[in-house]
């Protein structure tokens, strides 16, 4: 008997050592300083308690007297601090719906005019659309004004790393021609008119789904999911405007396909690291590109099937990304207002391809994000504009949500001329996904309680408010 707890306790110890020692090469390997540095103490305290009992046993402390009822509470109540920690807890039944799930009240869809990106890009002084605009919007007028003004909040591109930008805008502004280029209607809406038989083809839902999915993972998407479209998240009218197609502008979007093939490509850690400096707005763009060439291609390929198909990109979106994903199941909404995936966290791009053709749609997810970040708050601290909300949900037209401050994120943003993404770096569930990470979020995705301990764990190994990194060397920002 007291073999058996020598061996189980040794064992143990052993096994937390090596999770240790696991934790401190991943953050070395990640270039976190701070958590190397704790990490490599953590470590040799876990390896100095097994050196510990290794000497104890030689001495045969835990033969005889009280030692093997220590062996015995040593084991007793590291079980009980594993079982507390793995156990799954009460599931969260509201993200189990999706975002039928945040639904309290009324939800008007939103008019994609109003959006500060649309206000920005597509209202010009001087024309009947932007006089237009504001005499029904007069609360948007002054932002915008003082944005539009000389020396105005929005500031050459990437000024904050001025005099250091340029290569870097030059990359950032290079990787937006794709996007661009894709955002023709006959890119976004493809002839449906079979090319091989000349009429759709037959093909059962459940195929149809593995087969699109399949396509999607094969030209990049790292995550893809479906979902049957739910109408409130499509916008009720044209905002955006490329391709100088004004008279689209103001126009009812109408929901007219039934579901919608969603995913997600994974944005670099090397770069969002940086934010808020260049590297993380050349990385933000170059996977804009990506989903805008994998939706387009996914869109064409659907209508070669011959079926209707919309893509929706960065410069073409007929809906909301981020409640489709939700439902499509690829992770759930998070305190900055980003989706948040159990494989990356919230360093994903989305985009999506909507269709008539039937498809098995997926299912939502708990992954205790909600519960998560009412505890952390984390994006909230670090945010450099105050745009996160700190306190609980409330109810924003109709859901119940953290409503992120569009107005002062933007102008945060054309203060420094990136996409700042701090909240990005800075949320727990964007580390890397090695051993030791992948460990945690199976963990706090099951049991409330490792979501206390590791946002605590978190704050001590990387800082409540932790340092940008400087990134790869050939998007330097510095000298």
């Amino acid at each position: 008997m007291i073999r058996i707890l020598v061996i189980l306790t040794g064992a143990a110890l052993t096994l937390q050592a090596l999770i240790g020692l696991s934790f401190f090469l991943s953050s070395v390997w990640e270039r976190e300083r701070r958590a190397a540095i704790l990490g490599g103490l953590q470590f040799l305290v876990m390896a100095g308690v097994f050196i510990l009992f290794l000497y104890l046993e030689r001495l045969g402390v835990f033969r005889s007297g009280p030692g093997p009822w220590i062996l015995l509470c040593v084991l007793l109540a590291g079980g009980i601090i594993i079982a507390l920690l793995v156990r799954r807890t009460a599931p969260n039944k509201r993200a189990l719906e999706g975002t039928r799930g945040l639904i309290v009240g009324e939800v008007r869809r939103q008019d994609e005019r109003e959006t500060v990106f649309a206000r920005n890009r597509s209202l010009r002084p001087g024309t009947e659309r932007y006089s237009a605009f504001y005499r029904e919007h007069p609360e948007y007028e002054e932002f915008d004004a003082k944005r539009r003004l000389p020396g105005g909040i929005s500031g050459p591109p990437g000024r904050i790393d001025k005099p250091h930008e340029v290569p870097n805008v030059a990359a950032t502004l290079a990787q937006q021609v794709i996007a661009l280029s894709l955002s023709a209607p006959e890119r976004v809406r493809p002839n449906t008119a079979p090319p091989l038989r000349g009429k759709a083809v037959k093909i059962s839902p459940r195929e149809a789904a593995l087969r699109v999915k399949g396509f999607a993972r094969h030209m990049g998407a790292d995550l893809v999911g479906i979902t049957r479209v739910n109408p409130l998240w499509f916008y009720s009218n044209r905002g955006e405007i490329f391709n100088e197609n004004w008279e689209d502008w103001g126009k009812e979007i109408p929901v007219e396909h039934e579901f919608a093939v969603v995913f997600a490509t994974e944005m670099s850690l090397d770069m969002i690291a940086t934010s808020p400096h260049t590297p993380t707005s050349i990385e933000s763009n170059c996977q804009y590109a990506k989903g805008a060439a994998i939706a387009t291609q996914l869109a064409s390929y659907i209508a070669n099937l011959g079926y209707s198909a919309t893509a929706n990109h960065f410069r073409h979106y007929e809906a909301l990304m981020v409640p489709l994903a939700v439902d499509a199941g690829l992770g759930e909404l998070s305190r900055m207002g980003y989706l948040v995936t159990k494989e990356f966290g919230p360093r994903v791009r989305l985009a999506a391809v909507t269709t008539n053709m039937p498809l098995v749609p997926d299912k939502p997810v708990d992954l205790g994000v909600e519960d998560f970040c009412r505890i952390c708050k984390k994006c909230a601290v670090c945010c450099p504009s105050g745009s996160i909300p700190m306190g609980e949900q409330r109810e924003v037209n109709g859901t119940l949500r953290w409503k992120l401050d569009a107005e002062s994120c933007f102008e945060y943003w054309g203060k420094i001329g990136t996409g700042c993404n701090v909240c990005m770096r800075v949320c727990p569930w964007s580390h890397a996904r090695t051993f030791p990470h992948k460990l945690i979020v199976e963990l706090v995705s099951r049991n409330s309680l490792s979501r206390r301990l590791f946002t605590i764990m978190d704050d001590l190994f990387y800082g409540r408010i932790p340092k940008p990194r400087k990134g790869p060397e050939w998007a330097k920002f510095w000298e």
